[in-house]
C-alpha cells in the first residue's frame, strides 16, 4: 500500500459490509478517504500501517462533526460499529412531511383527490423548503444519503439539500393540469432544465424527468418528457400501477394496462425508473425485465394504503433491478430506509408463503447497489476503491443488535434506522449520535412548527400566509 495516495479521513470499522462486487464482509476493517472519495479498503491492520501508522488518538462519531483540520489524516473510530454504504431512497416526496399524519387510514384516490390535493393547493416556496429541511434530517438521522424525490416546487427541496449536505435526485413533478409551480407541462420540463442549470456547481444534486403518472399525464406527456430525459441524459421517473384501481383507471383512459401505455409511448428503457408496480401481469414483469427499466419498491406505503404487495421475488427472479423507497410521509408516515427493508423482505415471505423468498441479502442490494444503478449514479451504493465515500454506521452496543451472527441480516431485520450513529456523505459528516452537522434541534423544530402552524390554519379555513 506504499503507493496509495495521502488520507485525510480513515475509519475503523468494526464490521463492514462493502457491498462490493464479491459482497465482502470484514471484521476490524479500515476504510481510507482522500477528498471525499474511498481510495482503500482492507484490514485494519494494512490500512493504518499504510495511511496512519503514527496516529495514536481517535475521533469518536460526535466528535468526528468537527470541520476537518488541515494536516495529518484523523481517524474515526467506529470500531465498536457496524459500517454499510450510505442507503439510497429511490422515491419520496420530501416537502410532504408537511402531511406526515394529516389524512391516515384513506384509500389511495379518496387520500389523494379529497386530502392531499386540496393541502397542495395552498403549498409555497417556504412551506415547500421547510418540509424538505425536516425530510433531510430525518433521512441523515436513519442511515440514507441519497434521496430520489418527484414534487413540486423542486427548486426548494434542492436548496434544503444543498443546505443539509445530503445527496439527492430531484425532478419537478409533471402532471397533465396546473400547479403550484407552472401552468402547462412544457414549462414543468423547462423549470427542470432550470434546475439542472441551477445545481450545475454541486456534485451532490442531480436532476430526474418525472411524470406523475398514466392517470395524470397523457400519452403526449409521456412521449415529450422522455424525449426530453434523453436529451439531458437524466433518469426518467413515474409512479406506474400502483394499484388494482389504477389500472383500471388507466384501462377506462387509454384501452390498456399503465405498463403497455408507458411502454407503447416508448417510455421504457434502463434510465427508467417504475414507482411501486403492484399490480403487474406475467406480461408486464417479462416486458419491464426486457427493457432495462428498474422498480421502485415502496412496501410500507403500499400497505398504509392497502394498495397491494409487489411481486418483488418474481421480479428479481426475471432479472429487473428493483431497489427500494419510502413514498413521501404523508403516505408511509416515515422516511426510514431501514423499516422499508424490513417490510420489503418479509411481505416477500409471507405472500409467496415461502420463508426463503426475498432473502437480507437482495433487500440490502435493493437499498444500495441496485438504487445507485436505478439512478445511474457511478460511485454510490458500495464501499469500494474508488467509490464515493457515503458510509453509515450502526452502533453494536445498541442492545437490539447483540451479538451479531451475520450482519446482513442485522441491517435488514434487527436494525431500527435510529441506531445509526453516523452518517457521511461525500467524505464529511453530517450526523452523528445526535447531533446534525448544518442545523440545529432549534432550527428543526422551527421548521416543523412552521408546516403545523399553516396546516391547522388551512383546515380551519382561515387565510395564512404560509411564510
Amino acid at each position: 500500500m506504499s503507493t496509495l495516495p495521502h488520507a485525510d479521513t480513515i475509519i475503523r470499522a468494526g464490521i463492514l459490509v462493502t457491498q462490493d462486487a464479491d459482497r465482502r464482509v470484514i471484521e476490524d476493517a479500515g476504510i481510507a478517504i482522500s477528498g471525499g472519495d474511498i481510495v482503500a479498503v482492507d484490514h485494519w491492520s494494512a490500512i493504518s500501517d499504510a495511511f496512519a501508522p503514527n496516529i495514536d488518538a481517535a475521533l469518536t462519531p460526535r466528535e468526528a462533526l468537527q470541520p476537518q483540520q488541515a494536516g495529518a489524516p484523523r481517524v474515526i473510530d467506529l470500531s465498536r460499529h457496524l459500517v454499510l454504504p450510505g442507503l439510497i431512497n429511490c422515491h419520496t416526496h420530501a416537502a410532504m412531511t408537511a402531511f406526515r399524519g394529516l389524512a391516515d387510514d384513506q384509500p389511495l384516490m379518496v387520500w389523494l383527490q379529497e386530502h392531499i390535493w386540496p393541502m397542495e393547493k395552498g403549498l409555497t416556496p417556504q412551506l415547500v423548503h421547510a418540509g424538505s429541511i425536516v425530510a433531510c434530517a430525518e433521512m441523515l438521522r436513519t442511515g440514507t444519503t441519497c434521496f430520489a424525490d418527484m414534487y413540486m416546487l423542486e427548486s426548494e427541496t434542492a436548496r434544503a439539500a444543498r443546505q443539509m449536505g445530503i445527496r439527492a435526485m430531484l425532478g419537478e413533478g409533471i402532471l397533465g393540469f396546473p400547479t403550484r409551480s407552472y401552468d402547462t407541462p412544457q414549462q414543468a420540463i423547462e423549470l427542470t432544465a432550470a434546475l439542472r442549470d441551477a445545481v450545475a456547481d454541486t456534485d451532490t444534486i442531480r436532476v430526474c424527468m418525472p411524470p406523475h403518472g398514466v392517470y395524470t399525464t397523457s400519452e403526449d406527456i409521456l412521449k415529450d418528457t422522455f424525449r426530453a430525459a434523453e436529451d439531458m441524459d437524466m433518469p426518467w421517473m413515474i409512479h406506474l400501477s400502483e394499484s388494482a384501481a389504477e389500472c383500471a383507471q388507466s384501462l377506462e383512459m387509454y384501452g390498456k394496462r399503465p405498463v403497455a401505455v408507458v411502454g407503447d409511448a416508448g417510455c421504457l428503457s434502463p434510465r427508467s425508473v417504475l414507482v411501486h408496480c403492484v399490480d403487474l401481469t406475467d406480461g408486464e414483469i417479462e416486458r419491464i425485465a426486457a427493457s432495462g427499466a428498474s422498480v421502485a419498491h415502496n412496501p410500507r406505503s403500499n400497505m398504509k394504503l392497502a394498495s397491494g404487495i409487489a411481486r418483488v421475488r418474481d421480479l428479481l427472479a426475471a432479472g429487473v433491478n428493483v431497489c427500494l423507497g419510502t413514498d413521501g410521509a404523508a403516505s408511509n408516515n416515515s422516511l426510514n430506509l431501514f423499516r422499508e427493508m424490513t417490510a420489503c423482505a418479509m411481505l416477500g415471505k409471507v405472500s409467496s408463503g415461502d420463508p426463503t423468498a426475498v432473502p437480507a441479502a437482495a433487500v440490502l442490494d435493493a437499498a444500495t447497489v441496485n438504487g445507485a444503478r436505478a439512478l445511474r449514479w457511478d460511485g454510490l451504493g458500495s464501499i469500494r476503491e474508488g467509490n464515493i465515500a457515503d458510509i453509515v454506521a450502526l452502533s453494536l452496543d445498541e442492545p437490539a443488535l447483540c451479538p451479531v451472527y451475520n450482519p446482513i441480516s442485522h441491517a435488514v431485520y434487527a436494525a431500527g434506522g435510529h441506531d445509526v450513529a453516523l452518517t457521511m456523505v461525500g467524505g464529511r459528516v453530517l450526523y452523528a449520535d445526535g447531533t446534525f452537522a448544518n442545523i440545529t434541534t432549534e432550527e428543526l423544530r422551527a421548521n416543523a412548527r412552521r408546516l403545523s402552524e399553516w396546516v391547522d390554519t388551512a383546515r380551519s379555513g382561515k387565510p395564512h400566509s404560509g411564510a
